[in-house]
């Protein structure tokens, strides 16, 4: 066995790595940009080299740089995580010539299914069902278009090189085609220095099911059962878990014997996924092999508990598995949550800055439930606009689907994160939906049930009366602390009046309370909206963020954080601002003037920080709806701007090359 590697990645799958070494004895190299300096996976590391400036192509895509530290420190293999040159048949090579173990499969199977285009020629030539496509070098826009006719819309780019959802469009028509083509190549070049596209048949509503495999050198394969990826955003998944609640036993068994097959047909030795789409009547296609460990390869560690990334190292050891297909047992039910470093309403846009405040749910068993967390961040790291803006991957288990989900709801509503926008609100909102909740999801699922993007959410009666609730538990117990400050004998507090109200947004809720002091933990009935008087209980403390309690006989979870007049309630993505008063002040309040925002229609803002790639338009131009006028990019991704309406260009503020802040004035309108 190795007694010392290096993790050729960072954050969150870097620290991941750490974790099952350090388990297994093993000392391990981290290796970090200048971004990174004080990253989590450097201070988790026995050792860390710095490998050159914050840009990922002149640190973490150098081989070079990774082989030296390996040099250097006397590392005898390189876990590569995912992403950068964990696909690299070249960069496996030259570890090779140093004498440097590859943790991962050899280059040729690397090169036979690392590559989007030579695996699907591959997979035709080992008769797997594949998605018709076009495979071949595509020369210019206008070969993409004819092209893209020969098959039929709607068709899908994507780069050969690619991942993550970078350098993929979906294309409707010809002008999806020519505009597609374009931003695709761009965003490959950009982040894997490989600008080939290829072209295939969209499957409509389809579902992204994957199955994972693990091989060893001795001629051993199996899978691992599958995972279900299908809740995407811009073909980024979001929501993942195991198994599927589509397949049946006998898919499952023909898709999982598929992909051993394709493994052992390429020699694939380390853990490996092959991907499918499906369609309604569960007719499988193979989509792609990724030759690495995936994000979400922890449900599948919480339904069989197999470590895959010890499985990978052991493997790369020259051991045999230990493991046959009969001892593959799924149990349960697995949940994965992609935390991102994104304004869910401003159409998932990166936001970057410092983590001010970071408390993930307690991780561990809690009855029968289990909550993991893959993070690389931690309060006060900074997040930059550099590299993915994933935060965490937040995973639940259960015996059931339903338990697992209700525990993934309850953990997101737990989740604390400030000084940055993320998308806690849309995956707590998510784990409500009814859609999700009954399995019934397809990779339309967020553009079908959010056309307009994921916009703040209106609380029903039932839930205005459970923030109402939360809200009066705060205010009182902050009125008794200062009813205690001012004099210590208890008995000298004024009794509570009974009647109030809370405001919940633009809502007044009447409360009446039952007779009795505060007291911590919080215990007194409500008569809410009219309704009986129900028990309310909770632990919660003033200047603490989360909120646990009972409800009537509901357990909830919330976050309470204050504001100069209120409070601000995060629930279940719902996020709303709460003040508890007084009849008469409600009174009064219901006639206050509404302050309206100010009016931008005639400014183009920049969405997010960002590198202006391209301004598309002139000063004085005429704009038709859905032109482009600029395109930014942030974080990896490139992001066009469109007129939302017909216009005039009046002036121009920003230039291409130029890093704007959020909302940063890009141009005028007339």
């Amino acid at each position: 066995m190795f007694k010392k590697i290096l993790i050729a990645n960072r954050g969150e799958i870097a620290c991941r790595v750490i974790k099952t070494a350090r388990r297994m004895g093993i000392q391990t190299v981290a290796v970090y940009s200048d971004a990174d300096r004080d990253a989590l996976h450097v201070e988790m590391a026995d050792e860390a080299v710095h490998i050159g400036p914050s840009a990922a192509s002149e640190s973490y895509l150098v081989a070079d740089k990774i082989i030296a530290a390996c040099k250097e420190t006397g590392a005898e293999a390189v876990h590569p995580g995912y992403g950068f040159l964990s696909e690299r048949a070249s960069f496996c090579e030259a570890l090779e010539k140093e004498g440097i173990v590859f943790i991962g499969p050899k280059p040729k199977a690397i090169m036979a299914m690392g590559d989007k285009i030579e695996s699907k020629k591959f997979a035709n030539a080992a008769n797997v069902s594949t998605v018709p496509g076009y495979l071949g070098v595509i020369e210019d826009a206008a070969h993409a278009e004819t092209i893209a006719g020969d098959i039929g819309y709607p068709v899908m780019i994507k780069a050969s090189a690619g991942g993550g959802g970078k350098g993929m469009r979906i294309a409707w028509s010809e002008d999806d085609v020519r505009d597609g083509f374009d931003r695709a190549k761009s965003e490959a070049k950009s982040s894997f220095g490989d600008d080939r596209v290829f072209i295939e048949k969209f499957i409509v509503d389809p579902r992204h099911i994957e199955i994972q495999v693990l091989a060893d050198s001795h001629g051993n394969t199996l899978y691992l059962g599958e995972r279900e990826c299908s809740i995407q955003r811009r073909n980024q998944k979001v929501v993942e878990e195991a198994p599927s609640p589509f397949l049946d036993e006998a898919t499952r068994k023909a898709m999982g014997e598929q992909s051993v097959s394709l493994a052992r047909a390429v020699d694939y030795q380390s853990a490996g996924t092959v991907e499918f789409i499906v369609d309604a009547n569960r007719n499988f296609y193979f989509l792609e092999m990724n030759t690495r460990l995936q994000v979400e390869h922890p449900v599948t560690e919480l339904i069989t508990g197999i470590d895959l990334v010890e499985q990978m190292i052991r493997v790369a050891a020259g051991e045999t598995l230990s493991l046959s297909q009969s001892d593959i047992k799924l149990n349960g039910w697995a949940v994965e949550s992609r935390l991102y470093a994104e304004d869910p309403y401003r159409n998932f846009l990166p936001s970057i800055g410092r983590l001010t405040r970071y408390r993930p749910p307690a991780e561990g068993r809690n009855g029968d439930t289990i909550v993991r967390n893959d993070t690389g961040v931690f309060e006060g790291a900074e997040i930059s606009m550099f590299y993915d803006p994933m935060l965490a991957k937040l995973c639940t288990w259960a015996p059931t689907r339903k338990q697992a989900v209700d525990a993934m709801s309850d953990a997101l509503d737990g989740f604390v994160v400030d000084g940055i926008e993320h998308n806690v609100p849309f995956l707590s909102a998510l784990m409500k939906h009814p859609r999700w909740r009954e399995g019934r999801i397809s990779t339309a699922f967020i553009a079908e049930e959010y056309p307009d993007g994921f916009a703040p959410m209106l609380p029903d009666e039932s839930e205005r009366a459970t923030l109402s609730a939360i809200a009066m538990t705060a205010a009182l117990t902050e009125l008794s602390r200062r009813g205690n400050q001012a004099d210590r004998l208890r008995q000298q507090i004024p009794p509570l009046k009974e009647h109030w109200v809370v405001k919940i947004g633009e809502a007044y809720v009447p409360v009446r309370l039952a007779e009795g002091f505060v007291s911590i933990p919080f215990e007194m009935d409500m008569a809410i909206d009219g309704a009986d008087a129900m028990p309310v209980t909770c632990n919660w403390r003033p200047g603490t963020t989360v909120w646990n309690g009972m409800v009537g006989e509901t357990t909830v979870t919330a976050q309470i954080r204050p504001l100069l007049s209120g409070m601000r309630i995060n629930w279940q993505g719902l996020s709303v601002t709460a003040q508890v008063l007084t009849p008469r002040q409600a009174e009064l309040d219901a006639l206050m003037p509404v302050k309206l925002p100010p009016d931008t229609s005639r400014l183009l803002l920049c969405p997010m920080p960002g590198l202006v790639v391209s301004i598309n338009v002139q000063e004085g131009q005429e704009v038709k709806t859905g032109e482009t006028l600029a395109v930014v990019e942030a974080m990896k991704m490139e992001n066009v701007l469109r007129a939302e309406r017909d216009l005039t260009i009046s002036s121009i503020k920003a230039a291409a090359g130029e890093s704007l802040a959020v909302d940063a004035v890009i141009m005028e309108f007339q």
